[in-house]
């Protein structure tokens, strides 16, 4: 690596790697070697590296306008407002720039709406496992302590249970509850799906209790499901929608979509000065020309049973891996190692995998990927468990 990084705050812990192109599913780091890409930017890049028809429209409407602030209206973010409504069932949008900001927006929706019932209609209901961001409040929201330790206190009436126990939900559900906040999905939290029983409870004990569903698909939503929005598999309902990485397909952006008992803000409440600029929703409606084909959706399901078959067949093969879970391509493998350690070893073979939890292998192409790629993948996957099994001898 031939770059200084001492002016970049230690966030991260960084492999020492320089990307400089991407095509496809695969990325070029700047000594030209060549890498295939599971991560995506952690389920961003759905229609993966340097697709032309988005490089082509973006170079178009950078030409054209990129911002003028949320003061003025422009077309295509009204259009990608529409549309999104149109898709979710929902009736009105808000556009921020990330997933973060699209719970914390949620939170002051629920918050408000909690408020105009009555002053002690606060408290929110999260799931166990649960990451819905690293900001004060959405790291309220997520569960990991891990995350939230070094900050202090933060939002109080925050109450966690286990995901899929209805019994346990119901225990913990009243009149004080303001919100429930579920992936249907689960990302970092090890890719856990929320049962379609469970997920209709929850939306009978928010209406029953005058609260608010939120359904969190910032890494599940935009077609990586196999739907465009995770929750339709289970034809639940949310009240509320929050939106983001595969909207922009590398372009920052966020989104809350919210139906009429859910649409509390007034102007003053809450804004984003960037949220929603023209660029950004040029990219959104990309996405959404993309995704919203029929064609493109039974590919990502043909993509994902074959890539499931061939992770079974290895997790048959392999004493330490234990279970394949999750949908359409945002999959995970649990082993019985670390997870960095196998994403360590990917490393070698050229090969970005990423973690989510401790044990879990998650498994995030962009939606583009071909049964070729994927052959390409199981080969570059066996030979790591191959050395994980010399490494732990």
């Amino acid at each position: 690596m031939n770059i200084d990084t001492q002016n970049i705050m230690k966030t991260y812990n960084r492999k020492s790697i320089v990307f400089e192109k991407g095509q496809g599913v695969w990325l070029f780091d700047d000594q030209g070697e060549k890498y295939l890409d599971f991560v995506s930017g952690v389920a961003v890049n759905c229609l993966g590296h340097s697709h032309p028809t988005f490089v082509n429209e973006m170079q178009k409407q950078v030409a054209k306008l990129t911002h003028v602030s949320n003061l003025y209206w422009t077309k295509e973010q009204v259009t990608l407002g529409k549309r999104l409504c149109n898709l979710s069932n929902l009736s009105s949008a808000f556009f921020c720039n990330s997933g973060t900001e699209a719970l914390e927006t949620a939170l002051k929706i629920a918050k408000k709406h909690g408020q105009s019932i009555a002053s002690d209609k606060n408290k929110v209901i999260v799931m166990e496992k649960a990451f819905h961001g690293r900001t004060i409040g959405a790291l309220s929201l997520t569960f990991n302590n891990k995350y939230k330790d070094p900050f202090g206190s933060l939002l109080t009436d925050i109450v966690a249970v286990p995901i899929n126990d209805i019994t346990a939900l119901k225990q913990i559900m009243d009149e004080k509850v303001c919100a429930v906040v579920i992936e249907p999905i689960q990302g970092e939290g090890g890719i856990y799906s929320l049962d379609a029983s469970y997920l209709k409870a929850s939306k009978d004990l928010c209406e029953s209790n005058n609260a608010l569903l939120v359904f969190d698909e910032v890494q599940c939503g935009m077609g990586r499901s196999g739907h465009v929005f995770a929750h339709q598999k289970k034809n639940i309902q949310p009240d509320v929608l929050c939106l983001a990485k595969g909207l922009g397909a590398g372009m920052p952006i966020g989104a809350v979509l919210v139906n009429q008992k859910a649409d509390v803000l007034v102007a003053g409440d809450h804004g984003s000065t960037f949220g929603g600029n023209s660029l950004a929703s040029c990219a959104g409606n990309i996405v959404l020309d993309h995704i919203t084909k029929a064609s493109f959706l039974e590919q990502v399901n043909e993509s994902s049973a074959y890539l499931k078959e061939k992770l079974e067949q290895l997790n048959d093969s392999y004493d330490f891996l234990v279970e394949v879970r999750g949908e359409g391509l945002m999959l995970g493998l649990e082993t019985k190692y670390l997870s960095k350690d196998i994403v360590s070893l990917a490393m070698d073979e050229k090969l970005l995998l990423i973690g989510a939890g401790e044990k879990t292998v998650r498994i995030i192409p962009p939606l583009v990927i071909t049964n070729v790629e994927i052959d390409i993948f199981i080969e570059k996957f066996e030979k790591i468990l191959n050395k994980l099994i010399e490494h732990k001898d």
